[in-house]
């Protein structure tokens, strides 16, 4: 079956337009609810707050692919006396991916405010070679409010607190040559991968049941240390795939990661989504991404007893404002209805 790309793209473009930084997702979260719903499938969610639903299989056996709706973002910190925010990290970045981004503040009355990330010394017609010369860190970034104020008591006024969650504006755009360019594919490409191949079961399901288990704090590292169906044979993390020097990963192709910071996956589960691949006619790279860790890992360290293999379609600037292609996400829902149509496990 061919994945429907319109679908795709129309539930990949609305979901990147939720805010959902970790700690913040139910948007988001709600957003797959109602998509779901009207696809005629009920999820259901954890008390950590992910989703969860299944399609069923026409044999035995459980294929759990795990992705995360989580994304990179920030909190208030810090309000300081000029009105300017100080902002704590959500998730692994370099500051000087997020300066010059629009952000918006989620205040706990539930007012929005719009602001743009800036360092300390942003004009260079003030600072000369010390705007060059400054190492972005937390201590020297900070939000310029699109309000009139002058003072923390001015910010405080708009009803803005420390610890109020802080989203930085995706942007995405799908470009006629057919790339997408937002923040936030990761994971979002490879959660909109899940709805649309959820619509392909649908309609023709596999020997296996497939299940499909949504976390929200995988930018910090515990994502599925909890949730993942207890009735799991085979759990497949669908992430980015980090393109740059030194790795095969392509924005077009989908990618089976073999090894990351968190060491190996499992070798006989990786080998089959390659036979799988291979009966599919895709082009399958394989990689190793030194900085990375995965939902998988999360799931493993927690005490997971299946054997656990990640993949997913090539995202350039990974972490930054990130690209990839339609064929990478064709290739990704490819071989995931590949692999669940000649997977055997009863």
């Amino acid at each position: 079956m061919t994945m429907n790309m319109d679908y795709t793209l129309d539930v990949l473009v609305r979901l990147l337009d939720t805010p959902s930084p970790t700690g913040f997702t139910e948007r988001a979260v709600a957003l797959l609810d109602t998509e779901l719903r009207a696809l005629g499938v009920t999820p259901t969610r954890t008390r950590k707050g992910a989703l969860t639903w299944e399609v069923p299989g026409t044999a035995g056996g459980h294929v759990t692919f795990s992705g995360h709706v989580d994304t990179l973002g920030a909190m208030i910190k810090e309000i300081k006396p000029s009105g300017r925010l100080r902002l704590w990290g959500l998730g692994g970045y370099d500051w000087a991916t997020v300066e010059g981004e629009d952000v918006r503040v989620h205040t706990q009355a539930g007012r929005e405010l719009t602001g743009t990330v800036v360092n300390v010394r942003q004009s260079t017609h003030v600072h000369g070679a010390a705007l060059r010369d400054l190492k972005r860190e937390a201590a020297v970034m900070e939000v310029r409010l699109d309000e009139q104020v002058f003072s923390a008591a001015d910010v405080l006024a708009l009803s803005a607190a420390v610890g109020d969650f802080v989203s930085f504006d995706a942007r995405p755009r799908v470009t006629p040559a057919g790339y997408v360019k937002a923040r936030h594919l990761d994971n979002k490409a490879a959660v909109a991968v899940f709805l649309a191949v959820t619509r392909d079961l649908l309609a023709q399901p596999a020997p296996v049941t497939a299940a499909f288990h949504i976390t929200t704090y995988e930018e910090v590292g515990h994502g599925a240390a909890t949730g993942i169906p207890p009735h799991t044979d085979e759990l497949i993390a669908v992430d980015m795939a980090a393109v740059g020097d030194g790795q095969t990963s392509s924005e077009h192709h989908v990618t089976l990661c073999v090894a990351d910071g968190g060491g190996p996956y499992d070798h006989a589960l990786g080998n089959r989504l390659r036979t799988a691949a291979t009966g599919a006619g895709l082009e399958l790279r394989v990689d190793i991404y030194p900085y990375y860790a995965s939902d998988g890992t999360a799931a493993w360290r927690a005490g997971g007893d299946y054997p656990v293999a990640l993949i997913g379609p090539g995202v350039d600037a990974s972490h930054a404002y990130e690209r990839t292609h339609t064929d990478a996400l064709q290739a990704t829902g490819a071989l995931m209805l590949a692999h669940l149509h000649a997977t055997r496990l009863a």
